[in-house]
C-alpha cells in the first residue's frame, strides 16, 4: 500500500531543510556521527533536528522520502558509553541521503560516483560514505553534496 511505513534500523536528522539517513548495523558509529552532526550545525546557525534514533518509520508519500519517529522514543538519542540524551526534535522529516559509517580500515579508498542504496524495497537515497571517526562529519558531507546545509 502506498504510503505504508516501514521500521527500520537507523538514524535520522535534519540540518536546515537536509535530511540525513545514517545506515548500518548496531555499533558501526550512525548515532555519534549523527550527533556530531547536529552538534556541528548548530554554532553555524543550522536548524539541526533529530528525528529518530536506532528505529526510524519510513515510507514514501507524494514522491518524498519521509523518515517518522516512533512515539516512545520521541527526542531520544543514545551516545554509546554515555546513555540516552534529549534532543531538540521533529516528528518526521524528508530524507535526502543516506550515510553509511565505514571502517578506514577495510573501505575502499574511493567509492563508486553517485552510489545509490536500497533503503527498503520501495526507497532508494544517494549514500555518503563516511568514517565512523570522521572529525567532522558535517563538513565532509556538505562537501560531498556539492551544496550548502541551510
Amino acid at each position: 500500500m502506498p504510503g505504508e511505513a516501514t521500521n527500520i534500523h537507523a538514524t535520522a536528522i535534519v540540518i536546515g531543510k537536509t535530511g540525513l539517513l545514517f545506515l548500518g548495523p548496531s555499533g558501526s558509529g550512525k548515532s555519534i556521527l549523527a550527533f556530531s552532526c547536529l552538534a556541528a550545525a548548530r554554532p553555524l546557525g543550522l536548524d539541526a533536528m533529530l528525528v529518530a534514533d536506532d528505529r526510524v518509520l519510513m515510507a514514501k508519500r507524494n514522491g518524498s522520502i519521509i523518515a517518522e519517529c516512533p512515539p516512545s522514543i520521541a527526542g531520544l538519542m543514545e551516545i554509546r558509553y554515555t546513555g540516552i540524551v534529549r534532543m531538540p526534535y521533529v516528528s518526521k522529516a524528508e530524507m535526502h541521503f543516506a550515510i553509511r559509517p565505514i571502517d578506514p580500515a577495510t573501505a575502499e579508498r574511493l567509492p563508486p560516483d553517485d552510489e545509490r542504496i536500497d533503503v527498503t524495497d520501495s526507497i532508494r537515497l544517494p549514500l555518503i560514505r563516511l568514517s565512523a571517526t570522521s572529525a567532522n562529519p558535517l563538513a565532509i558531507i556538505a562537501a560531498k553534496i556539492g551544496t550548502k546545509l541551510d
